[in-house]
């Protein structure tokens, strides 16, 4: 990823953009370490009050923030079913940035990100990524990941549909996993694979809670298990 590459929030695409463009959210070197995750959500508001965004800037902004339960504990919500995605905080309508708990052996589907920018930070335990091309037609067939990776504690990853598809799981069957992820610009629908066809299907994006409390839809599930 080059140091230029920006996200552009009013079309949604990346373009290269010189320093005088980036104004002053593009010296990672002047990164002020936030101390908690409160310090990191009124940094993100300041980087994401521009139309153009700096991937790097915000990658770099995120690897500098040290996971600290204390700070997230309130906004992890389980489900021994599913994982679970939980609403931190709303961008001022540019970004959601929110909290996935994965309880063990637990995984995504393949999915794409509806031509948003996917940020993510593993806070507790780890999970590995698997990234597959896009199905090139509608013709039966496995999908097979061309790259895997494992995200360790306070490591940070990036997605975009440009890179592909992929599919998030933690792997251990003992222990627990949450991520903290920011989506440029927000979505509440997106396409998932199947991985022995390469089917797409459209699916609903929904929020198990927001801001530490339980959404209708959250309790709706929880009665059904």
């Amino acid at each position: 990823m080059e140091v230029d590459t920006c996200v552009q929030n009013e079309d949604v695409k990346i373009s290269d953009c010189n320093e005088t463009e980036m104004e002053e959210y593009h010296d990672t070197d002047k990164i002020v370490p936030p101390k908690t995750l409160d310090d990191l959500i009124k940094e993100l508001h300041k980087v994401f009050a521009s139309d153009k965004v700096n991937i790097e800037y915000v990658s770099a902004l995120m690897n500098m923030y040290k996971s600290n339960p204390k700070d997230w504990k309130k906004f992890a919500k389980f489900d021994p079913h599913r994982y679970t995605r939980n609403l931190v905080d709303e961008g001022n309508g540019k970004f959601n940035l929110m909290i996935l708990c994965w309880n063990t052996a637990q995984a995504s589907s393949i999915h794409d990100h509806a031509n948003s920018h996917c940020f993510l930070k593993v806070i507790e335990g780890h999970l590995n990524e698997e990234l597959f091309d896009w199905p090139e037609n509608e013709e039966i067939h496995q999908m097979e990941p061309i790259k895997k990776s494992r995200l360790d504690l306070n490591e940070v990853g990036y997605m975009s549909d440009e890179l592909g598809i992929h599919r998030i799981e933690n792997p251990s069957h003992t222990d627990n996993a949450v991520s903290l992820h920011l989506y440029c610009p927000p979505f509440d629908e997106c396409q998932t694979f199947d991985q022995f066809t390469g089917h797409k299907r459209s699916a609903e994006v929904t929020f198990w809670s927001k801001f530490g409390k339980r959404t209708p839809f959250g309790k709706e599930q929880s009665k059904k298990k």
